[in-house]
């Protein structure tokens, strides 16, 4: 079986992949044309997110058995079209959930803490300990949205704090016993903290909107270290304006590229995303919650574990 790697990886999975008795080939850089041209010569691809694997794609891999994506989600892939021309699909959302869950927490624990704030003013000069006076998580209600490996990561990272965790999810019985399972009324009413852990779909797309937003019954601070496309950052910003959003920790931004690996192709900034970089009440990192040196190695493995599974 031949394998085609579109995307570097950590060396185990070829290594492994070779050990196991497949032929592994490399192409990281030729456009998605030319991977056209000869995908048929290949049984399974191994991605990341270098290009959307489209109808068009899927119609020149007359051979093609799997298609393992190293990562969590799959909305790159026309997962319909693949499935109907029997092609594998293979993610791994086991291999980045505790490096998400530990992010979530961490950017959490700054906002609450003003940690990014106070080290920014201390580097000017500036002394300031009372402006800088923070907030316990103990006592506060955690809501997450999307209680699949993400957020079951980060309820089990809170269990170390006096705090109560509930999840909505249009799964039934996805909770447990480090979240209860709610309605999305009954967490709008309740939480001090909103965060995110949906997978990108059409009911995720632009679910934070400013109608969801006043809904909730108290301030709340917002989390999202799951798809940008999930939160419409003009409402945000107006929610942060008017102090109905305490504060924002964004791992992940609307203005991403599919491939995540760009945000902005020219230096013309959106007027939000201005707003965003010099709130003080706003926490952005570059899309790297699941992005951890272990994550790495445990990416690879589950994907080496499932295609060793399955062929």
């Amino acid at each position: 079986m031949k394998i085609l790697h579109l995307d570097s990886n950590h060396p185990l999975l070829i290594n492994q992949l070779n050990d196991l008795g497949y032929s592994n080939e490399e192409d990281y850089s030729s456009s998605k044309i030319k991977i056209e041209q000869k995908i048929k010569d290949y049984s399974g691809i191994v991605i990341r997110s270098r290009f959307k694997i489209d109808r068009q794609f899927l119609d020149a891999a007359t051979n093609l058995k799997f298609i393992a994506r190293v990562g969590a989600g799959l909305e790159s892939i026309d997962c319909e079209y693949a499935e109907n021309k029997n092609i594998l699909l293979i993610a791994a959302p086991e291999g980045n959930r505790n490096a998400v869950g530990e992010h979530t927490l961490g950017m959490l624990l700054s906002l609450f803490n003003k940690l990014n704030k106070s080290d920014r003013e201390i580097s000017e000069g500036k002394w300031l300990r009372e402006d800088n006076r923070g907030i316990e998580l103990d006592g506060k209600t955690v809501g997450l949205i999307g209680y699949g490996n993400m957020g079951k990561s980060f309820a089990k990272k809170l269990r170390g704090f006096e705090t109560e965790v509930i999840c909505y999810d249009i799964k039934e019985g996805v909770g447990d016993v480090n979240s209860r399972q709610v309605t999305l009324k009954e967490l709008q009413e309740k939480s001090d903290v909103l965060s995110i852990h949906t997978p990108f779909n059409e009911l995720s797309h632009n679910m934070v909107n400013e109608q969801l937003i006043n809904g909730f019954s108290k301030c709340f601070w917002l989390l999202n270290t799951a798809r940008g496309s999930a939160v419409v950052t003009s409402d945000l910003v107006e929610g942060l304006k008017n102090g109905k959003v305490l504060g924002a920790g964004l791992d992940v931004l609307e203005y991403e590229k599919g491939s995540f690996e760009n945000l902005f192709e020219n230096d013309t900034l959106p007027e939000s995303f201005e707003y965003l970089i010099n709130a003080d009440n706003v926490l952005l990192s570059p899309h790297v919650a699941g992005w951890t040196v272990e994550s790495k190695i445990k990416l690879a493995q589950t994907i080496v574990d499932k295609i060793k599974a399955n062929f």
